[in-house]
């Protein structure tokens, strides 16, 4: 388990499923990125296969912003996949340009911050930019 903290100061914990604590009582919500997570706790799962993007990107954009929203907020958030790098990572990269980090350094900044191996495909940064644009589209 990582606490990720971003530059506005909100704050995520980044799991892999091996970290994986049904009666964690330090988490108030969850956003799982594989169905293996099957949580039991206040939590949504992304249909997002490994080392893929997500079956349904407009949906998961949403879902990204909403629990950072919750986080922002002062919830104690929790989001995770298998290895806690690629999908999670890919995620952290949305979440960093939420908290300021400029798009273009969203990658550098979770590899710098969290796990140099994060975000494992090409295809999982060229999300990270989808995410900025379709996030700038439907906030103007």
């Amino acid at each position: 388990m990582a606490r990720v903290r971003f530059p506005d100061g909100t704050c995520v914990e980044a799991v892999r499923i091996r970290g994986r604590r049904p009666e964690n009582p330090d988490r108030d919500y969850g956003l799982y990125f594989d169905h293996v997570w099957r949580p039991t706790w206040p939590a949504e799962v992304v249909d997002w296969e490994d080392f893929g993007l997500p079956m349904d990107p407009d949906r998961a954009a949403e879902q990204i912003c909403q629990v950072f929203a919750r986080a922002r907020r002062g919830e104690r958030v929790e989001i995770g996949c298998i290895g806690g790098l690629g999908r999670t990572g890919t995620a952290l990269g949305c979440m960093a340009v939420l908290a300021g980090v400029p798009a273009a350094g969203a990658v550098a900044w979770v590899r710098t911050h969290y796990d140099p191996k994060a975000i494992e495909t090409p295809e999982q940064e060229l999300w990270v930019a989808w995410f900025v644009s379709t996030v700038r589209r439907t906030a103007s």
